[in-house]
């Protein structure tokens, strides 16, 4: 038996959960200068065109099944410096790490 998805194991999930995620975010020009500096480029979509149509049904998808999935901009030289200063590499695990720390920080609960 196969693991369910992502999709499907969120979709399972009670809609009146507030789960929330965020997605990697680019514009045409940031896009392509983090996937210049990726150790992993082929992870990446052949084109900025289809990576957004890709980045806007997982969105999409995400909603339908309850999740409230935000995008979140990288900044090629605040992930750069974030980087440097965590001792990663630009691949698509420190892309998530990093979204969900910034994620974590807008987010947090206010003292």
């Amino acid at each position: 038996m196969r693991k369910p998805t992502l999709y499907q194991s969120l979709k399972a999930k009670r809609r009146s959960q507030s789960l929330v995620i965020g997605v990697t975010w680019y514009t045409e020009e940031t896009w392509a200068r983090v996937k210049a500096t990726a150790t992993d480029p082929d992870c990446f979509e052949d084109s900025f065109a289809k990576w957004k149509a890709m980045a806007v049904a997982a969105r999409r998808n995400f909603q339908r099944s309850g999740v409230l999935a935000l995008e979140c901009q990288i900044v090629p030289e605040e992930f750069s410096a974030w980087c440097l200063a965590n001792n990663q590499e630009n691949n698509s695990t420190s892309r998530a790490e990093f979204v969900s720390e910034k994620l974590s920080a807008a987010h947090a609960p206010r003292a």
